[in-house]
């Protein structure tokens, strides 16, 4: 059984940051990338951000490009999204899933926790 907790979320002022954990345990997929997904109010949940497996390759939505840096420690099996420059558009829940990579494009596996809810105001 997959688990995946994340935290980290709050209510923050345009332009602050934020640092989400994602910890995993449980069935897991050590070739697999993590990814960061967000779903808005009333939105379908979208990519944000995603790491391989080993931590050399990152990936970035066109909105996390330059504010956001994903990160992972395999001892903690934790992935973390660090999170500058926030802006109300990023008022979302976001969650981690185990992700495939395939043709650059990424793919939840379809495993979700509860998310964490980020609340930036304007």
């Amino acid at each position: 059984q997959v688990q995946l907790v994340e935290s980290g979320g709050g209510r923050v002022q345009n332009g602050d940051s934020l640092r989400l954990s994602c910890e995993a345990s449980g069935r897991s997929y050590p070739l697999y990338a993590m990814g960061w997904f967000r779903q808005g109010p009333g939105q379908m949940r979208e990519f944000v951000a995603a790491i391989s497996w080993d931590g050399k390759y990152t990936y970035y939505s066109d909105s996390a490009t330059g504010r956001f840096t994903i990160s992972k420690d395999n001892a903690k099996s934790t992935v973390y999204l660090q999170m500058d420059s926030l802006k109300p558009e990023d008022s979302a829940t976001y969650y981690c899933d185990w992700t495939r990579i395939s043709d650059g494009t990424p793919y939840g596996l379809d495993y979700w926790g509860k998310g964490t809810l980020v609340t930036v105001s304007s």
